[in-house]
């Protein structure tokens, strides 16, 4: 029996599934496979198998023809091509990301047109797999293993901040995890996806940077601001993050609910779960990294991911002679 498509979100399942566990709806056949395999686009990338699907775009590995390197092809899906909203998202992800130079984030390549007038977009391949699935796959990291990941999607997140660029979407799916014998641990974090992000108008040194929020993104990893749709600026990833990181190391939340809207709701009321009350054997100094970057307001948060990168780095570094260690 083939596979089946949730009629809201658009998600997939394998057979014999019959209700989508996100939103409960009555799955449907899903549509036949893309034709793209085979074809080459902007004479220059040979469309290969498709390796991902989601609610808004498809992807696929490609051949480039002028580097010899594998790429990713991400093709927006054909319901969402009469959405002007889902098409101007898509296109401005292109040019948000064009501008990255950062090993921790994921450029875009180019931007074109399938032959049948579909919207792609064209990124560097990364054979790994997603922080979700590491976690799933593993449990909770250890400090050796999490710890040098955090560092680098906070000097990535930096990078894209720097550039006027919130990400808005941060969570462990969005985290790919690749092999890279040249860092410690031997892993490269690389921060995907930016189809949410916010770019800022740049403002005099003075004055933060800051834009008003729209309730996008993942409910689970919604900073308390952007819960409530107001101003955003890089606190709010600073705060997603923070749960990311808790995650990483708990392989659960700091808030408990039973549903998206009791997390949220368990965010704008309650504190955080403290790390060490689920790993007692990780560092205080990491404990308190997570729990300023998880402070309900953002005034008591760490003010940029530079920071928040200072105080993770910290966590590793031997105490100075005379100083007392925190365990």
């Amino acid at each position: 029996m083939s596979a089946l498509r949730c009629p809201q979100c658009r998600a997939v399942f394998p057979a014999p599934a019959r209700f989508c566990t996100r939103d409960g709806s009555v799955l449907e056949p899903k549509e036949e496979d893309s034709d793209l395999p085979g074809t080459v686009l902007d004479a220059r990338f040979e469309v290969g198998r498709q390796i991902g699907e989601g609610g808004m775009a498809s992807v696929f590995l490609a051949a480039d023809a002028t580097t010899g390197a594998d790429v990713a092809v991400k093709v927006l899906a054909a319901h969402l091509m009469a959405d002007a909203d889902a098409v101007e998202r898509f296109k401005r992800e292109a040019l948000i990301a064009s501008r990255f130079n950062h090993a921790s984030v994921c450029p875009i390549l180019q931007l074109g047109a399938t032959p049948t007038g579909l919207i792609y977009l064209v990124m560097p391949w990364y054979p790994g797999e997603a922080l979700h699935d590491r976690i799933n796959r593993t449990g909770p990291l250890t400090l050796a293993e999490g710890l040098p990941l955090l560092l680098q999607v906070c000097r990535g997140l930096q990078h894209a901040h720097e550039l006027g660029v919130l990400h808005r979407d941060l969570k462990p799916e969005n985290i790919m995890l690749v092999d890279d014998p040249a860092l410690p641990g031997g892993t490269r974090a690389v921060v995907m996806d930016f189809g949410l992000a916010l770019e800022i108008v740049r403002r005099p040194a003075s004055q933060k940077l800051t834009a008003a929020g729209v309730i996008l993104g993942t409910p689970e990893f919604m900073s308390p601001e952007q819960i409530r749709g107001r101003d955003l600026d890089a606190r709010s990833d600073v705060y997603s993050l923070g749960l990311v990181a808790f995650e990483m190391f708990a392989g659960r939340l700091p808030f408990d609910g039973e549903s998206a809207q009791e997390l949220q709701i368990a965010r704008l009321r309650g504190q955080p779960t403290q790390l060490r009350a689920v790993r007692p054997e990780l560092p205080a100094r990491l404990d308190a990294a997570l729990t300023r970057a998880l402070a309900m307001d953002p005034a008591n948060r760490y003010d940029s991911m530079a920071a928040f990168g200072d105080a993770l780095d910290a966590v590793a570094r031997p105490t100075p002679p005379g100083g007392s260690r925190m365990s």
